[in-house]
């Protein structure tokens, strides 16, 4: 049955390749076998794979199923079919006074399937797209897109290194509007996907470069990871800007052992300043840079080997991750202290930090620790909840926390089966599908029907009504349920032959239907 359930949710991700109405299919009969008919700028064409293409397209051969990849069109893999539910969190702690909104996280490394995902309180799926193809998804939330939220994350292979993905904007329907790729020859990673006022998209990028590493005890003929940070026009796919580590850091300053390739810089954040100028992290040299938005200077460091501020008690952070404004002249950031070799204190923490320019000073204004002193080898980040709260991924240990104002828990919850989740974020979301409800039922060994209500990232679904009978034209409803997640399980008395499923709002109103279907 579960089976059934998985392959249903599937078909209603993002990710579903071929997605065309009848018109569509109609004038596909005009194209040449191996070809689809689409409409791609406005103009009718017949693509296919291995055709040129534009990147800044690629949302439109979505539609028809296809990427826009090194400038030829590949075919699009739909999602695998699940062999495993969706995973849950599994909720520790919760509170009356958590921050409204869902939790979004974007599981994998784990036993559960991966992808990006939308659960409540209670650890329940709301919306999830499974990966394929060995993908994994990043930084997966909640921005502003046009003056409207939307969903965004980075999906590919090999976060850092030589990563490669592509970065997705998707609408409350979950289509996707908008695909942004990296400019000038390179890869999208997946540690940053930052949407700008300006129309804009702020991406990390990992490249490996021909580098003389005798300064540092490395081979001469060495190869050194280059740090790089795009702005690009989402609309075009143009870059305006770009920045690089080898440009401005020298790899004289990193704290990571010797290697070739050398990771030195690891670049896992850029953001926006409250002057509008970039925050960038370089893990490796366990220092914030703000650079310069237009000329690329680096304006000043924060933390290591040439830090411009003094840092008072407290204030030095080790291999951090996901620094951002935090108010007038403070950051705040995710301080993992280790790296999983080198641990430089016990527990891993977020602080805010208060730099003075003038006096070349850096204070610590507050700490959180998590009270079982968590510590986090890998990724992790802090969110500034609008009532105050700090909402925090603690990376590579799958767990999320809400802590309020004075540092209390609030709210505690983590991945079971070894999964982490690279961020987490919480966030108010409204998801509408366009797809309608699905049912699936199978008769039990006891005399009653187990039913499966299942809508994917239908976030208004109060209760589901449950109708069954003899046949699809006389049904009655024999039992109403209140929502249980995306795949809500029902028991009903009695061995009908068809049943369909009512989505039913807070208020009792019908949503939707499903088809009709057949008991198994």
């Amino acid at each position: 049955m579960l089976l059934v359930a998985t392959v249903a949710l599937a078909a209603g991700g993002v990710g579903v390749a071929g997605a065309r109405d009848s018109h569509e299919q109609a004038l596909a009969k005009s194209c040449r076998a191996g070809s689809v008919r689409g409409v791609i700028g406005g103009k009718r064409v017949c693509l296919k794979a291995g055709q040129r293409c534009l990147r800044r397209l690629d949302a439109e051969y979505h539609r028809f199923g296809f990427h826009c990849h090194s400038g030829r069109l590949t075919r699009r893999k739909g999602p695998i079919r699940p062999k495993g539910a969706p995973p849950r969190l599994k909720v520790l702690k919760r509170s009356s006074l958590d921050a409204p909104g869902y939790v979004l996280i974007a599981p994998k490394n784990g036993s559960t399937l991966g992808g990006p995902e939308i659960v409540d309180d209670h650890g329940r799926p709301v919306w999830f797209h499974p990966n394929s193809n060995g993908d994994e998804a990043t930084d997966f939330r909640v921005q502003r897109f046009r003056g409207q939220p939307v969903l965004t994350w980075w999906e590919g292979q090999g976060l850092a290194g030589s990563g490669a993905g592509v970065d997705y904007v998707a609408d409350g329907s979950y289509r996707v509007l908008a695909t942004v790729h990296a400019g000038n020859g390179l890869e999208a990673d997946g540690h940053e996907f930052l949407l700008t006022p300006q129309g804009t998209a702020l991406i990390t990028i990992y490249h490996e470069v021909p580098y003389d590493l005798s300064p540092v005890g490395g081979p001469a003929d060495g190869v050194a990871v280059d740090g790089i940070v795009q702005e690009i026009d989402v609309a075009s796919g143009r870059v305006l800007f770009e920045w690089h580590s080898l440009d401005h850091v020298g790899i004289g300053e990193s704290y990571l052992p010797v290697d070739s390739p050398y990771d030195y810089f690891h670049i896992n954040a850029v953001n926006l300043d409250n002057d509008g100028n970039l925050l960038i992290s370089g893990r490796h040299t366990w220092a914030v840079y703000k650079v310069d938005r237009h000329s690329g200077q680096v304006l000043w460091r924060l933390g290591g080997k040439r830090s411009d501020f003094s840092l008072g008690p407290g204030v030095p952070f080790a291999w951090q991750h996901n620094p951002l404004p935090a108010g007038e002249n403070t950051i705040r950031l995710f301080d993992n202290e280790t790296d999983g070799s080198n641990t430089v204190s016990p527990h891993s923490r977020v602080i805010w930090i208060h730099v003075d320019p003038g006096n070349a000073t850096a204070t610590l204004v507050k700490a959180i620790t998590h009270p079982v002193g968590l510590s986090v080898q890998s990724q992790g980040n802090a969110q500034a909840l609008e009532n105050g709260d700090t909402f925090v991924g603690w990376g590579q240990l799958g767990r999320v926390s809400e802590f309020d104002p004075q540092g209390n828990l609030l709210f505690d919850a983590y991945l079971p089966g070894g999964g982490d989740t690279y961020r987490a974020y919480r966030a108010t979301w409204i998801g509408q599908p366009e797809t309608r409800p699905t049912a699936t039922a199978r008769t039990n060994p006891d005399g009653s029907t187990t039913v499966h209500a299942i809508w994917n990232g239908a976030t208004e679904v109060a209760a589901w009504r449950i109708l069954a009978g003899s046949k699809p034209t006389s049904l009655v409803p024999t039992r109403t349920v209140r929502w249980n997640g995306l795949d809500t399980r029902v028991k009903i008395r009695g061995l009908p032959l068809e049943v369909e499923v009512v989505a039913l709002n807070a208020q009792g109103s019908v949503i939707e239907m499903s088809k009709p279907v057949r008991v198994g």
